[in-house]
């Protein structure tokens, strides 16, 4: 054992990420390949890129950044973070416009239904029929205006003849009763 602690004298640690999850992955079990390259990622937040240089991915953003090395220095991280304030501002006015749009949609949609429900109304109103008012009788029933020709057979000629017959036979059948003297 003496002789592996003489060795590690020499080793030097990893610069980055990909060296690092290298030699994780050498570790005799898994369970301590995966301790190792949680260790990695603790230590190193980029990732390096195929033609050179680091990447750095910001999860709440959902985007990567170009960064110098294998950990954003304090001026990247601050560059980070004001995009990252710039994201939430663009989210929040996409927010709103889209409660705006949704809301301005309901009442649009509101406004359609009282229209047609208006609309509907109207139409009701138009099927139902309006009472025709009866014409005024303009003279007396049985009598008729001189200046109008009677032609024999035609109702308008026959009813008053024949309404006068009718009250002669209620008169010859229901004779009025006599009115008892008074006793006074």
């Amino acid at each position: 054992m003496h002789a592996h602690a003489e060795a590690q004298w020499w080793k030097r640690a990893p610069v980055d990420f990909e060296e690092c999850a290298d030699a994780a992955e050498k570790a005799a079990t898994k369970t301590e390949k995966t301790a190792a390259l949680a260790d990695c990622n603790a230590k190193f937040a980029g990732r390096r890129k195929p033609g050179g240089g680091y990447s750095y991915y910001d999860f709440l953003q959902d985007r990567t950044f170009d960064i110098a090395g294998p950990n954003p220095t304090p001026e990247e991280q601050k560059k980070i973070d004001e995009a990252y304030t710039a994201y939430l501002a663009n989210q929040r006015r996409s927010n709103e416009a889209a409660q705006a749009t949704a809301r301005q949609q309901r009442e649009q949609q509101e406004q359609q239904v009282r229209q047609l429900q208006q609309v509907a109304l109207q139409t009701e109103v138009e099927r139902v029929p309006i009472p025709v008012e009866r014409p005024k009788v303009q003279q007396a029933v049985g009598t008729r205006p001189k200046s109008a020709p009677c032609t024999k057979g035609s109702f308008s000629c026959e009813w008053p003849r024949l309404s006068e017959s009718l009250n002669d036979l209620k008169k010859l059948f229901n004779p009025t009763p006599s009115k008892p003297a008074k006793k006074g």
